[in-house]
C-alpha cells in the first residue's frame, strides 16, 4: 500500500519520521533516529559527567519533527521550517542549558548563551527564537512532548550538568562546544547511516583504526634503530638524541596534563615528541594523538616521517586533515572508485583515526567555532595527547584564550597538552591571566628538564650580529653570497627577496622559496636545494620565513635579516642541522644583518607585533654587549618576558574579550582568527604542472567548480591578500557549479607566473600574503 505522510495504512498508528527515503525506499523512523542519536551520544561523553545530558539531548534534537509541517516538507509540501527550537525551549525546562545550546544550533550553529538570549527560548517566547524566514514546525510543545510519548520517548533532566556556571566563560563555552560535538557527530553518523543503508537497516560507517600504544612504540623503536644504523651525524649529536630519547620515554610515564617540550633544532624533536605520546597513550589507556603544526610545509614532512615509521600499519593509522591532503602520491595511487580517499575523507570529519595531523588554525579555530562541520571532532579530543609543534607560533593576541582552553581540555577531559619548541615562549608568565577562564590555569611540566645541556651539547652554529648602525644593501649581499657556495638567505618580507634576486646572476644554482611559490612548485624547489646540498654542489637559496620553522635543510652558512629573536633561532636551526661540520673542527656560520631599507616599519617588517617583537631582539641585544647567546634557553626567557611586558597578550583583542564576556558564539568564531587578513586562491599555470592546470581551467569553465575542485587545486594555488578593491585585474573569479562565480578562488590569466618567482603581477598588485 502507498504511504503518504499521514499514516502507513488505515488500520495502523500513525508513523513520524526523520528523513525521507534511502535509495532502497526505506523511510528513517523519527523515534529511532532520536534513540540512536541520544545512544551514541552518551557514548561519546562516557565516563563524563555530562553524559546524561548528553543523552537528553539527542532525544530532544529533533523533536520539531514531530510537527505536521514537517512532515509535510519531507514530502516536498512545506518548507522554511525550524524543528530544533523546541527541543532546545524543553532542554531548558529541564535546566539543560549546555544540551538546550546544543540543540538549538545542531542545524544554525552554536548562538548565545546570555540571559536574554536563552530567555527567548522558554514555552512564551519561543516564537523570538526563530530566525527571520523560518516558522516552527509545531509551537505547541504539549502535542510535541505526547507523540514522542506514544513512540516511547521520555525526557527527565539528568541527575548532573555539563554547565553549572558561566564564571569562566572560555572553559564554560568549551563545556558547550564538546557536549555540542558529541550531539553533532551523533547526528551526521546515523543520518549517514541510514541514507548509506538498504531496504532492511541502517548501514554505519566502518570506524576508523584503533590505537595499540605497544604495537605502534614497537614500530618506532625499529624505525629508529635503523636511523641509528645509517646515521651519518656527529657523536655529540647522536648521544644528545639518545638523551632527549630517554627523558621523552620517560615524561611519558607522567600523570596527564599540561607540559612544554623544549629541544634544539636537529635534536630529533618530531619524532621524541611522537615517542612520548605514544608512552603516554598507553600509560593512560589514550585513544589518539594529535599533532597540530603552523605550517603545510611542515606537516607535509611530518606526514612522510609518521608514514614511514608506520608503513606496515593499516591505511589512515596516520590521518591528515588539512587543505592539500589527499593530493600527494597516495592519492595518484588510489583505485579507480577512491574507495580510500573517500574514507580518509570520512575519518576526517571527525578525527576517528589513531594518528591526526592537521594543522593550528585547523585544530584552534575548532576550539573556538560555533558551527556544526568544525565542533564535529572536538569530542575526539578528549582522553587524547595532542602535540603542539613549533609552539612559539601561537599568536600573542589569542594566547590567553587558546592557552585557557587547553587548560581546562586537560582538566576536565582527561587529555594532555604538549607545547613543543626549541624557542619555548614563557607562557606561564601568563598563568594569572589564564586562571580567569580556567581554574587550572597555564603551568606545564617540562618533559625535558635538562634541555639547557642538549643545547649547550648541539651548539652548532657561531652567529655574527651586526654592529651598532651597520647596514647591508641587497647589493652588498649579493657579493657576499658570490663567494660562498652554499648559502641560506631568510629575508621579512617577499619583496625583499625579490631585490636580493634582482641582485644576483640568476644561475641554476640560485633559488628562491616564498609562499609566491603555489605548494608543488615549492616541495620541487625544496628537492633539488637538498639534492644539490647532498652532492656537495653550488646552492644559494634566498627565502622568506617559510623555511624556517620545521623544515629540514642544512645550510652551512645562513644569512638571516634582522628579526624575533625567535625567528633568528628558527633560521639557525637550518644551519649545520647535522653536525658535520663541528667533525671538521668548526661551527656553522649564522651572520644577521640590517638589510638597508627606507624607515618605516611597514617597509621592513611584516607586521607590528613583529617589529615591536625585533625591537625587543634589539635591546636583549645590546644589554648583552651585543652577543645574544641562542643556545642558551634563559636568553628567550628573558626575551618573551619583555615582549609580554611590553605588549601585553593578555590586554590584545578587545572584540574577542567582548565576545567572550558576552557568551557570543557567534561573534568568537569570527574573531577568533590565527590568520586574521582574508585570502584569496589563485590558481596558477606553474609550467611543470601546465597540463594539470590547463585540465582544472577547463573544467572550470565547462562545469563550474566544486569542492573536489578546490582540493586538487589547493598544489597550485597561490593565496593572496583580499583587498578593498576588488577582485584583482589579473585574475579572474572561477565559475561555481552551482551557479554564480567564487569570491575565493581565481584563476590567473596572463603571462604573470615565473619559474623562479612565482606569481608576479603587474606593479602595483603585489599583495601576496607575507
Amino acid at each position: 500500500m502507498k504511504l503518504d505522510y499521514h499514516t502507513d495504512a488505515e488500520s495502523q498508528p500513525r508513523q513520524y519520521f526523520a528523513h525521507s527515503a534511502n535509495g532502497y525506499g526505506k523511510w528513517h523512523k523519527l523515534a529511532e533516529h532520536l534513540t540512536s542519536v541520544s545512544k551514541i551520544a552518551k557514548e561519546f561523553l562516557q565516563g563524563q559527567s555530562g553524559a546524561e545530558e548528553a543523552a537528553l539531548a539527542g532525544l530532544l534534537h529533533d523533536l520539531g519533527k514531530y510537527g505536521e509541517r514537517f512532515q509535510a516538507r519531507l514530502h516536498g509540501k512545506d518548507k522554511g521550517l525550524d524543528h530544533w527550537s523546541q527541543g532546545a525551549s524543553l532542554a531548558l525546562r529541564h535546566r539543560a542549558v549546555a544540551a538546550a545550546l546544543a540543540i538549538e544550533g545542531h542545524h544554525i550553529g552554536l548562538q548565545r548563551g546570555s540571559k536574554d538570549s536563552l530567555r527567548r527560548l522558554l514555552p512564551g517566547n519561543l516564537s523570538a527564537a526563530v530566525l527571520p524566514g523560518l516558522a516552527l514546525s509545531e509551537p505547541d510543545l504539549e502535542r510535541l512532548e505526547s507523540l514522542a510519548a506514544r513512540d516511547g520517548i521520555e525526557f527527565s533532566a539528568p541527575s548532573s550538568f555539563v554547565l553549572n556556571s558561566w564564571a569562566q566563560a572560555v572553559s564554560a563555552m568549551l563545556d558547550v562546544r564538546l557536549l555540542f560535538s558529541c550531539l553533532v557527530d551523533a547526528d551526521f553518523l546515523d543520518t549517514e547511516s541510514h541514507f548509506d543503508g538498504d531496504a532492511q537497516e541502517k548501514h554505519p560507517r566502518p570506524e576508523g583504526p584503533r590505537l595499540d600504544p605497544s604495537a605502534a612504540i614497537a614500530a618506532l623503536d625499529a624505525h629508529m634503530a635503523s636511523l641509528h644504523a645509517v646515521t651519518e651525524a656527529q657523536i655529540a649529536v647522536r648521544k644528545a638524541r639518545e638523551n632527549l630519547w630517554g627523558a621523552v620515554m620517560h615524561a611519558g610515564l607522567a600523570e596527564r596534563g599540561v607540559f612544554t617540550l623544549t629541544a634544539p633544532t636537529g635534536s630529533g624533536k618530531t619524532l621524541a615528541m611522537l615517542k612520548f605520546a605514544l608512552e603516554h597513550a598507553k600509560k593512560h589507556g589514550l585513544k589518539r594523538i594529535v599533532l597540530a603544526v603552523p605550517f603545510l610545509t611542515v606537516i607535509e614532512q611530518t606526514a612522510r616521517i609518521y608514514r614511514a615509521v608506520f608503513k606496515a600499519s593499516e591505511d589512515n593509522f596516520v590521518l591528515e586533515h588539512h587543505s592539500l591532503a589527499g593530493l600527494g602520491v597516495e592519492a595518484e595511487q588510489q583505485d579507480a572508485e577512491g574507495a580510500s580517499e573517500r574514507q580518509r575523507r570520512l575519518l576526517a570529519e571527525n578525527w576517528d583515526a589513531p594518528i591526526v595531523l592537521t594543522t593550528n588554525v585547523q585544530l584552534l579555530e575548532s576550539l573556538f567555532s560555533n558551527r556544526p562541520s568544525s565542533c564535529r571532532k572536538l569530542h575526539n579530543l578528549m582522553n587524547s595527547v595532542i602535540l603542539f609543534d613549533e609552539a612559539q607560533s601561537l599568536p600573542q593576541h589569542l594566547a590567553v584564550p587558546t592557552l585557557a582552553a587547553l587548560s581546562h581540555l586537560s582538566a576536565a577531559y582527561r587529555s594532555t597538552v604538549v607545547f613543543a619548541t626549541a624557542t619555548q615562549p614563557a607562557f606561564d608568565t601568563l598563568n594569572e591571566a589564564v586562571r580567569k577562564h580556567a581554574v587550572q590555569g597555564w603551568q606545564p611540566i617540562e618533559a625535558v628538564p635538562e634541555h639547557p645541556a642538549l643545547f649547550a651539547a648541539l651548539k652548532r652554529v657561531a652567529v655574527r650580529w651586526p654592529e651598532i648602525g651597520e647596514k647591508r644593501t641587497w647589493t652588498q649581499l649579493a657579493a657576499e653570497l658570490r663567494d660562498v657556495d652554499q648559502a641560506l638567505v631568510v629575508v621579512n618580507l617577499k619583496r625583499h627577496a625579490l631585490a636580493l634576486l634582482n641582485e644576483m646572476d640568476g644561475t641554476e644554482s640560485e633559488f628562491h622559496l616564498s609562499t609566491n611559490l603555489c605548494a608543488e612548485h615549492r616541495r620541487v624547489v625544496m628537492d633539488k636545494v637538498r639534492d644539490q646540498l647532498a652532492a656537495g654542489l653550488p646552492c644559494r637559496l634566498v627565502s622568506t620565513q617559510c623555511v624556517e620553522a620545521g623544515v629540514d635543510v642544512d645550510f652551512p652558512t645562513v644569512f638571516r635579516a634582522m628579526a624575533p629573536l625567535d625567528s633568528i633561532a628558527q633560521a639557525a636551526g637550518r644551519c649545520n642541522r647535522e653536525g658535520r661540520l663541528n667533525e671538521q673542527g668548526r661551527l656553522g656560520e649564522v651572520v644577521v644583518f640590517e638589510p638597508d631599507e627606507e624607515a618605516g616599519w611597514r617597509k621592513r617588517f611584516p607586521t607590528h607585533n613583529y617589529y615591536q617583537a625585533t625591537q625587543v631582539t634589539q635591546a636583549l641585544l645590546k644589554l648583552h654587549d651585543n652577543n645574544l647567546d641562542i643556545n642558551d634557553p634563559e636568553v628567550f626567557r628573558a626575551y618573551y618576558h619583555r615582549l609580554y611586558n611590553l605588549n601585553d597578550p593578555a590586554s590584545q583583542n578587545a572584540d574577542l574579550t567582548r565576545a567572550i564576556q558576552e557568551l557570543d558564539f557567534v561573534e568568537i568564531a569570527k574573531v577568533y582568527r590565527l590568520i586574521v587578513q582574508d585570502a584569496i586562491q589563485v590558481l596558477v599555470p606553474w609550467v611543470s604542472r601546465h597540463d594539470e592546470f590547463l585540465e582544472l581551467r577547463r573544467e572550470a569553465d565547462r562545469q563550474g567548480i566544486s569542492a573536489n575542485w578546490m582540493r586538487r587545486a589547493q598544489g597550485l594555488a597561490v593565496s593572496v591578500y583580499r583587498t578593498n578593491d576588488g577582485s584583482p585585474a589579473w585574475a579572474i573569479p572561477a565559475k561555481l557549479r552551482r551557479g554564480g562565480v567564487s569570491d575565493e578562488w581565481f584563476i590567473l590569466e596572463g603571462d604573470f607566473y615565473d619559474d623562479t618567482i612565482g606569481l608576479n603581477p603587474p606593479k602595483g598588485e603585489q599583495v601576496f600574503i607575507a
